[in-house]
């Protein structure tokens, strides 16, 4: 972590601050909008009259119908010391995605066995089509904003991304809060990278990771270098959560946009912390130093999607350090995508033609 980016992340705390402090009117941007001047800072915030975002033509009928659904409302989250609150949402809302998972199950299921590196599960997920000595697997790493999808859930994504990737998977199912906050799953999902590198070589590995699991994945990647472990061949990053402190420019502009994360998730993120600095490099990704290493990566978002501050970023950090990266960004696409539309098995075939172009054996 370098002081530039301290910096950086004192600024956003500062500026919250100012924020707090009041606003003045400074000037009229025309009968549509306003810009306001915070009291006590220069920086200024742009004021925009109620109004209605009509869905898109643009994009394809079931993603049009998909954001044209009515958003499910969302239970306040808990104070954080009521971990037996914390725990009856995530039961909750794990019950809420089961069937939506179960329903997207292939008619020709592949094969999944369980294991277990040291007391953490592993899903190993093999489609089908795939021989059985074929060494190349992706790392994957649930998402479920840090707290939920374990169990039964993490099989479940398992087996949708081992399908869509046509990759063999493993899954570790990492520890989550409330009962095991940060470094636990990290923890575990380095000990999963470790236990592959035990068999495989590092060209055969790629990591994947999609929302939380992005954070995760990209984190595993900082502290496996950093611990003195080899790359893998590449990353896939899709909607990655790489930004705990929430500073980018979507947390504002997409807020009450995107279809399904409709508010901000900052009491998740400080649960998950567990009183850590939440710009540290292992919590918040971004805030790496990726000069040092960092595999090819792919990243993908949508314009309606909360976390798209968060990929774009993280592809213009790994490019200024010299990484090579890619990026997609899907029209009007809530952060998930629409949920099987023609613009989802697009990024599906964009991700495979990805890792398929980056194993190394």
């Amino acid at each position: 972590m370098t002081s530039g980016q301290m910096t950086r992340r004192d600024a956003i705390a500062a500026s919250v601050g100012d924020l707090a402090a009041g606003e003045v009117r400074a000037q009229t941007a025309g009968p549509a909008a306003s810009v306001a001047i915070p009291a006590g800072t220069s920086r200024p915030l742009l004021h925009l009259p109620n109004r209605d975002i009509p869905v898109p033509l643009s994009v394809s009928p079931k993603a049009q119908a998909s954001l044209a659904r009515a958003v499910r409302p969302q239970p306040d989250f808990p104070a954080l010391d009521d971990h037996a609150a914390w725990r009856k949402m995530i039961a909750e809302s794990d019950a809420a995605i089961r069937p939506m998972l179960e329903a997207a199950e292939s008619p020709a299921p592949p094969a999944v066995e369980e294991i277990h590196v040291g007391q953490v599960p592993v899903y190993v997920v093999t489609p089908l089509a795939v021989a059985k000595e074929n060494r190349r697997v992706c790392l994957e790493i649930h998402g479920g904003g840090l707290i939920n999808a374990a169990g039964a859930l993490c099989r479940l994504m398992a087996v949708g991304v081992a399908t869509r990737y046509g990759a063999r998977v493993w899954s570790p199912d990492y520890r989550m809060p409330p009962d095991h906050p940060y470094p636990a799953g990290l923890d575990d999902c380095v000990a999963a990278y470790r236990e592959l590198l035990r068999t495989h070589r590092p060209g055969e590995i790629i990591v994947t990771g999609s929302s939380a699991g992005g954070n995760l994945a990209a984190a595993l990647i900082l502290r496996a270098r950093d611990e003195g472990l080899p790359l893998p061949a590449a990353a896939v990053l899709h909607t990655p959560e790489v930004d705990l402190t929430e500073s980018g420019d979507t947390f504002e502009t997409n807020l009450g946009l995107d279809s399904l994360l409709t508010r901000r998730l900052m009491p998740i993120n400080i649960l998950y912390a567990a009183g850590h600095d939440l710009g540290h490099p292992y919590l918040s990704p971004l805030f790496g130093d990726f000069s040092k290493g960092f595999p090819p990566t792919f990243l993908a978002s949508g314009t309606r999607d909360l976390f798209l501050s968060n990929t774009v970023r993280m592809h213009r950090a790994l490019r200024t350090a010299g990484v090579p990266a890619d990026l997609h960004v899907f029209e009007a696409a809530p952060h998930g995508g629409f949920g099987g539309a023609l613009e989802d098995e697009e990024l599906a075939r964009e991700i495979r033609c990805f890792i398929e172009s980056h194993w190394q054996s």
